[in-house]
């Protein structure tokens, strides 16, 4: 019996550091798949607003410094990122850098997007058929 609990929690534990593993993942996209030198040029962002960017993204520079923060909801780091982002350059430009580099979406909506695109979440899109089965007496 102690053998089986102790199998239960392993695989929960490995599960739930697996999925966080893929927030973090994301949240490193976010950073690198930006040329942020292109950013600073294209937005002519002054010197103050070029050192905030570059330290909002090394902010957290391995797992276990991003994890401290978002272990209990991993899903807000996107919130607070592009708060944040938007807070440094401002909202006219925050919105040229969304429509550019986002298609005009929210950088949120759009990592979200991409997750419930992933293959390894179409289980949980299923929709419930609910039948409604009309009875003769008027009840449903």
């Amino acid at each position: 019996m102690k053998k089986l609990f102790l199998i239960a929690m392993l695989v929960g534990t490995f599960g739930v550091s697996y999925a966080q593993s893929d927030y973090y993942n994301d949240y490193r996209r976010s950073i690198t798949d930006v040329n942020w030198q292109n950013v600073i040029a294209d937005l002519v962002l002054t010197t103050v607003q070029t050192n905030q960017i570059y330290a909002l993204n090394d902010r957290y520079r391995d797992y276990n410094s991003w994890n401290r923060v978002y272990v209990h909801n991993p899903d807000r780091w996107r919130e607070d990122r592009y708060r944040e982002l938007e807070r440094i350059l401002g909202r006219d430009k925050y919105v040229k850098f969304k429509t550019k580099y986002y298609k005009g979406q929210n950088p949120v909506a759009y990592y979200n997007r991409n997750k419930n695109n992933d293959k390894r979440y179409k289980h949980m899109d299923k929709k419930v058929k609910v039948h409604k089965q009309k009875h003769g007496n008027g009840h449903y």
